[in-house]
């Protein structure tokens, strides 16, 4: 929900966090192509950006910090159907509603146009219809393995699937540091806490992974998960 923070201009800016990567331009440029107006606001650790089935009137960008897309179940469970990181594109929707909620996982900062103006856009403008669909082909794409995670992998396999992408998305000279917590990760490989907590215990003995603080981890053995995830 739009309902704190201070409006900035549109700048994409490294801040430091346990997350700063240089964040993507693709998003910039279908903002500056189409002359769009930007919008950034800041969030608060697991502070809402928007709730389920709250219209879907903007499309944002993280451009530091982490988000997580959920949906509750209706026994109270949590389902995290993604992770978005600096640089990533989220609440692009094909209905007239967000479908899940999005928090911050920590604090963070996004910036935001309007939907109605970027279909606008993609409609005369083939250069920004092509990066918008661009985008949500990856967000399918995700979809689809995701899919096949939960439905067909064991929990070590799941674990080092979850290890292998944020080693890709996240790690600075072999050094990943997690934004989420382990419950996180449980809620988005459909785990228990104490499940990945196991599995992480025993890619540690095993000398897969080391531990470097309690969200920073270094791969040691990447070969090693690539053969659990194959």
């Amino acid at each position: 929900m739009l309902n704190q923070s201070q409006a900035v201009p549109s700048i994409i800016v490294n801040k430091s966090d346990p997350v700063a990567h240089p964040v993507p331009d693709a998003f910039g440029f279908v903002t500056g192509h189409a002359g769009l107006i930007a919008t950034e606001f800041s969030y608060r650790k697991d502070e809402e950006i928007y709730g389920e089935d709250e219209p879907a009137e903007y499309v944002y960008q993280v451009i530091s910090g982490a988000v997580r897309s959920y949906k509750l179940l209706s026994d109270g469970r949590r389902q995290i159907g993604a992770f978005h990181l600096p640089g990533d594109v989220f609440g692009l929707e094909s209905g007239a509603a967000h479908r899940l909620a999005a928090e911050a996982i920590i604090d963070t900062t996004v910036r935001l146009v309007k939907r109605r103006s970027l279909e606008q856009a993609a409609a005369t403008d083939v250069q920004v219809a092509r990066r918008l669909w661009a985008m949500t082909a990856g967000d399918l794409r995700h979809a689809e393995d995701h899919m096949l995670l939960l439905g067909r992998k064991t929990a070590m396999e799941r674990v080092a699937a979850f290890l292998l992408e944020m080693d890709r998305r996240l790690a600075v000279a072999g050094l990943m540091a997690l934004p989420m917590c382990r419950r996180d990760i449980g809620d988005y490989l459909g785990l228990t806490l104490e499940t990945v907590s196991r599995a992480l215990s025993q890619l540690h003995t095993q000398g897969v992974l080391g531990f470097s603080g309690a969200r920073q981890i270094v791969l040691r053995n990447r070969q090693r998960l690539r053969n659990l995830d194959a």
